[in-house]
């Protein structure tokens, strides 16, 4: 694959990255529903295991709110229609009656499926403050 190409692809998971993390601010399901690949799978920080139709109806309770929701330090890898992202999420809001505020790093697997990149997996390991 042409350098271009590859470059594009890049931009492309970098974007969708962070229009998935916008998305959480104001809880755009049909964004998040678009970005997130029918078989998708987080792992949560306490090791509990979610589906997409698991965790789409969590956000739709209402009872999740983000004050902020952001990726940076993305680090993204190509392998044919796979994307391999390492990056880090920060986060603050209100889950039920938790309030959160926190940074992770984060494993995020994309794939290009019809000419379009979807989340596949996911995984974050919370960062002690300060962490970069």
């Amino acid at each position: 694959m042409p350098a271009a190409g590859k470059d594009d692809d890049i931009f492309a998971v970098a974007q969708a990255e962070r229009a998935l993390a916008e998305a959480h601010l104001n809880l755009d399901m049909d964004v998040i529903d678009r970005l997130i690949h029918p078989d998708y799978v987080i792992v949560q920080p306490g090791g509990a295991i979610e589906t997409k139709s698991e965790v789409l109806a969590s956000y739709r309770t209402g009872t999740r709110r983000w004050d902020e929701a952001r990726v940076d330090q993305l680090d993204i890898r190509l392998h044919a229609d796979t994307a391999i992202v390492v990056g880090r999420w920060q986060a603050s809001g209100q889950n039920g009656a938790d309030p959160f505020d926190y940074q992770a790093r984060f494993l995020s697997i994309w794939l290009r499926q019809d000419g379009r990149w979807q989340n596949l997996a996911y995984e974050a390991t919370e960062m002690a403050e300060g962490g970069n």
